[in-house]
C-alpha cells in the first residue's frame, strides 16, 4: 500500500514541482501540532542520534474511530522530494500504523486525539534532511488526509545568529537584519560557495523565508553571513493572543462564550489595526498554540471541547487590493476558507468563523496584496523594531557527488535579546 503513495510523489516530481507545503486536506482534522517531546515551543528539528522525540498530535472528528497509518518522504533544502529511495532513508518498511488514539470524553463535539512519535522502533532515520509526513487511511492510502513537515539534523556544524534593528537599510525603525557564522571542522566543507544552502525563517512563517547560498567570507573553519539584503526582515509586531480554556468564566481577549445548539461559541474582543499605535512588548508564543480545558478532571487533550471562535477585526471599511489572513500555527496547513477574513459591509469589519479546541493562542493578521504571496505586517500589525520575533537558521550541505542535502546545523535567535 505504501508504493502507491511514493509512486504517486515520484510521478509528480517528474512532471514538475511537488506541492509540499503542509496541507489538511480532510476538515475533520483539527488542531494538528508536531513539536519536540521536551520543549513544544521551539521549531520541530529533531537531532539525530539524540534521546528527543518528535511527537505528532491530531484529532479527527467523527464518533467512530479511524485506523490511521503514516509514511515519510525525505526532500531537499528546497522542500522538493530528493532522489532517495525510501531504503536510503527510512530503516524497514516506510509505513507504520497509528496505535495510540483515544476518544474524547464528556465534549458536545465528538472526536479521537491520536498521537506518535518518531523516530519509533517502526521507523528509523538513516539521514538527516527535510521530511514530509504523510497521513492517510490505512486502507486507502492514495487518500491523504494531511501533510506537514519537520527536519532532522546532523549537528555536526555550530551556527551562531545574531538579530539587530541596526540594518543596511534603516537604523532602530521598520526593520530586524540577520546574520550568522557558521563554524565546522577544517576541511569539513571543502567548498562553501558550492556546498551550502542556507534557510531562514521568521516565526516559523513560510511564505517569507528566505533562502541564501553565498557566504560573505569564508575562512578555514567558519563562514560568515552578514550585510545581506535578502536577510533584512519587516519586524512586525507582537502576536496577539486569546485563551478559551474556561467554558463559564472570564478569558483573555474573549468578550463571550455561549451555549447554542450543539456547540459553543467564543466570540472574541473586536481586534482594531495596531500600525498607528506605539509598540506594546507582550511576551508571546512565537504564534504557537497550546491545548487546555481549566476545567478538566482528567487529560486536556481529551476533555477539551471545541468552539466555533469568531474572530473580527474592525478596519472601518474595506482594504483594497489584497486580503486580510489570519496567520498562527493553529492554522498551519488550512485552505484559505479557514484562513482569509471575510468583509462584512454592513460592520466595516473583516470577520473569520473557525472551529478551535479550548487553549490558549497566538495570532497576527497579515495583508497579502493581490498577486503576492507573501503576507504584509505594515498595514495592520506595524512594524515595529523592538518586537521579539524567533529567527530559525537552516544550514544544508551537499558535498560533490552526493545525491541530497544534509542538515548538517542550525541555530536560533531572538530579536532584542
Amino acid at each position: 500500500m505504501m508504493m502507491a503513495c511514493s509512486l504517486f510523489v515520484f510521478a509528480a516530481a517528474a512532471q514538475g514541482a511537488v506541492d509540499t507545503r503542509s496541507h489538511i486536506f480532510d476538515s475533520n482534522v483539527r488542531s494538528l501540532k508536531v513539536y519536540l517531546g521536551n520543549n513544544m515551543y521551539i521549531p520541530p528539528v529533531l537531532m539525530m542520534g539524540g534521546d528527543d522525540r518528535l511527537v505528532v498530535n491530531f484529532d479527527y472528528l467523527d464518533y467512530s474511530v479511524h485506523y490511521l497509518r503514516y509514511s515519510v518522504t525525505h526532500c531537499n533544502a528546497d522542500w522538493q522530494p530528493s532522489q532517495l529511495v525510501e531504503s536510503e532513508y527510512v530503516s524497514g518498511f516506510n509505513y507504520a500504523d497509528i496505535d495510540d488514539y483515544e476518544s474524547s470524553e464528556a465534549t458536545y463535539v465528538h472526536y479521537y486525539n491520536y498521537q506518535f512519535t518518531l523516530p519509533n522502533n517502526d521507523m528509523e532515520f538513516l539521514v538527516s534532511g527535510n521530511y514530509l509526513l504523510s497521513v492517510y487511511e490505512q486502507d486507502d492510502p492514495s487518500e491523504i488526509l494531511f501533510q506537514t513537515r519537520f527536519s532532522v539534523c546532523e549537528g555536526k556544524v555550530r551556527v551562531a545568529p545574531q538579530v539587530t534593528s541596526r540594518t543596511d537599510v534603516e537604523y532602530n525603525n521598520r526593520f530586524q537584519q540577520v546574520s550568522f557564522g557558521v563554524h565546522f571542522k577544517p576541511g569539513q566543507i571543502r567548498d562553501p560557495y558550492s556546498e551550502l544552502t542556507c534557510v531562514v525563517s521568521q516565526n516559523s512563517r513560510q511564505d517569507n523565508a528566505v533562502t541564501v547560498k553565498r557566504p560573505t567570507m569564508v575562512g578555514v573553519d567558519h563562514v560568515t553571513y552578514e550585510h545581506n539584503r535578502d536577510l533584512i526582515f519587516p519586524a512586525g509586531n507582537e502576536f496577539r493572543r486569546f485563551e478559551t480554556v474556561w467554558a463559564h468564566n472570564m478569558n483573555m481577549g474573549v468578550q463571550r462564550i455561549k451555549y447554542f445548539e450543539p456547540m459553543y461559541h467564543a466570540e472574541l474582543m473586536v481586534d482594531e489595526p495596531r500600525s498607528p499605535l506605539q509598540y506594546l512588548y507582550d511576551k508571546t508564543q512565537f504564534g504557537r498554540f497550546t491545548i487546555r480545558n481549566a476545567e478538566a478532571y482528567g487529560e486536556n487533550v481529551l476533555q477539551a471541547d471545541y468552539m466555533i471562535t469568531h474572530f473580527t477585526l474592525n478596519t472601518s471599511g474595506k482594504l483594497n487590493g489584497g486580503k486580510v489572513v489570519l496567520y498562527g500555527e493553529f492554522l498551519d496547513g488550512y485552505p484559505e476558507s479557514q484562513t482569509v477574513m471575510n468583509y462584512d459591509a454592513g460592520s466595516g469589519c473583516y470577520t473569520a468563523d473557525i472551529l478551535l479546541k479550548q487553549g490558549a493562542y497566538n495570532y497576527l493578521y497579515l495583508w497579502v496584496p493581490d498577486g503576492t504571496t507573501v503576507g504584509q505586517t505594515s498595514l495592520i500589525e506595524g512594524d515595529h523594531y523592538e518586537t521579539v520575533n524567533e529567527y530559525l537558521i537552516k544550514v544544508y550541505d551537499r558535498p560533490m557527488g552526493e545525491r541530497y542535502d544534509h542538515l548538517v546545523g542550525y541555530g536560533v535567535a531572538y530579536s532584542g535579546q
